[in-house]
């Protein structure tokens, strides 16, 4: 039974994705919001980095599933263009392989003229596959997502059970595009979403091929000045809605009474409260914050987890244009598997990497100076890995050769700023659980009611949000999560106004 309560102030710690979300849904329920952030400026990861002119997005650069986007901002009755200009990309991304080079086309007609090209009867299979693909994205996104997972009744829906049933939740999704193509090119696009959910193909459930619906029939979208810019608008909308945003707030501590909380200390100041969300990493407030009487779990536990990858990261000023790269390119041009192995069969730093290139300036005249470009390289990694400088060091150079090669272009000797970014920075500016980048991996031990609980067992008043807890990695899932704890805040604790 729901708890009357007539007191209503929360504390959300962590202004990411999810602590923004969660802050914003609380407030508009009429709570007392105060949200606080470790660092100088809120996004978490999605924070914008500035130097010599150029801006970088520290993290997230793919807007995917722009209904998400559109579904929070209207539950505020507002627009996503209240508050960022939104366009969509075409060709979505660059994809270059070992031999050639493919455009991933926005246009549908043309994506299947494309797939015929490549595998003769391919684009009859593709209208197949996003056909199951966008049943599992309206059952997964739009129902199994927002479902807190606090107990199994919650799935006894025979409408639900008999989704699932059509879900391939007990295939991978490696077997399932396997079935529909054999053209290596387009196995390796069709997996490509599941990079971003942390694991490999065969260890992830066919379920996320609603990824492929995402990213190939809703489209890749950029807003004008970044993924900042969302971050920028949901501040913008948190403050309207009341919200108290505190920076430079770091956590140090609760006080207690018995089994709730009743203040969040910080380096700085005491903050009084009657409901606390923890959207930093949740590994941390378990198990540094937490005295281990009140611990939702042992330190065991979270190293049975599986985790997604880390990254290593640079954000590069060039000053002049390069030819050839797209706002979004990716190099698949080495083995796909054994980079995948090396992060998670047998976690090393990649003999021979994949990597990701995002070059925003290729659309967007704000993000560096007229006739430069701002780069940002990605590569993969396995977490809790050493990570220092001569590492470092070792694969910018590698990825200078590729990028000089694949551009044609002298690019070293025009580098104006560069920075680097990895393990120990996420753990240093996150206390990211092991140095990972994205949270948990979607495997299919680590999905739903297996997730770690977004309710702590022992404390009637502390709830958890973001990538370690339900419903996963990525920003859309972010953005559910922080509404999925608000509502069951909601329920546990209602507000009952005159």
């Amino acid at each position: 039974m729901p708890t009357k309560n007539f007191h209503s102030r929360v504390v959300v710690i962590g202004a990411g994705f999810s602590g923004l979300s969660c802050s914003c849904h609380l407030a508009s329920m009429g709570y007392q919001v105060t949200l606080l952030e470790k660092n100088d400026q809120p996004g978490g990861r999605a924070r914008s980095y500035t130097d010599n002119g150029f801006t970088w997005d520290m993290g997230p650069s793919w807007y995917w599933m722009p209904d998400v986007f559109e579904k929070f901002f209207e539950s505020f009755d507002k627009k996503v263009s209240d508050y960022y200009q939104l366009d969509r990309l075409d060709p979505s991304y660059r994809i270059k392989f070992k031999n050639d080079t493919l455009d991933i086309p926005a246009s549908m007609s043309e994506l299947e003229d494309l797939f015929e090209r490549i595998e003769a009867g391919s684009s009859q299979k593709l209208r197949s596959f996003l056909k199951q693909a966008k049943y599992k994205y309206d059952v997964g996104v739009k129902k199994l997502v927002y479902k807190p997972s606090r107990s199994l009744l919650e799935f006894v829906d025979v409408k639900l059970l008999l989704g699932l049933l059509k879900m391939d939740v007990f295939t991978s999704i490696a077997k399932h595009v396997r079935k529909h193509f054999k053209d290596e090119r387009l196995i390796q696009l069709m997996e490509f979403p599941i990079l971003f959910l942390g694991a490999t193909a065969e260890n992830t459930p066919a379920l996320y091929s609603l990824m492929n619906y995402a990213d190939l029939s809703l489209g890749t979208w950029y807003p004008k000045g970044g993924m900042s810019s969302v971050v920028k608008g949901m501040v913008r909308l948190a403050t309207e809605l009341g919200v108290d945003i505190k920076l430079g707030e770091e956590v140090t501590n609760f006080s207690f009474d018995g089994n709730r909380i009743t203040a969040v200390n910080t380096i700085n100041e005491t903050h009084a409260c009657d409901m606390v969300v923890a959207g930093a990493d949740y590994h941390h407030v378990d198990q540094h914050i937490l005295p281990e009487s009140f611990q939702n779990y042992s330190e065991k536990y979270w190293d049975s987890r599986v985790l997604a990858p880390s990254s290593l990261l640079f954000y590069i000023g060039v000053d002049k244009q390069l030819p050839n790269l797209e706002h979004h390119t990716l190099f698949f041009d080495e083995d796909f598997r054994q980079h995948a192995s090396e992060i998670y069969d047998h976690p090393q730093w990649p003999s021979k990497p994949l990597l990701y290139v995002s070059a925003t300036s290729k659309t967007d005249d704000t993000v560096a100076p007229k006739g430069k470009e701002n780069l940002v390289v990605l590569i993969p990694v396995a977490p809790d890995i050493e990570d220092n400088e001569e590492t470092r060091e070792k694969y910018f150079k590698l990825i200078m050769d590729k990028l000089e090669a694949f551009t044609g272009e002298n690019i070293r000797d025009h580098i104006l700023t560069r920075k680097s970014y990895a393990h120990k920075d996420f753990i240093n500016d996150y206390h990211s659980f092991k140095g990972n980048a994205y949270g948990l991996a979607n495997t299919l031990r680590q999905t739903a009611i297996l997730k770690p609980s977004l309710k702590n067992k022992k404390l009637k008043n502390l709830y958890y949000t973001g990538q370690l807890t339900v419903p996963g990695p990525g920003v859309p899932p972010s953005l559910i999560s922080g509404e999925v704890v608000a509502k069951e805040i909601g329920k546990d604790f209602p507000i009952f106004k005159n």
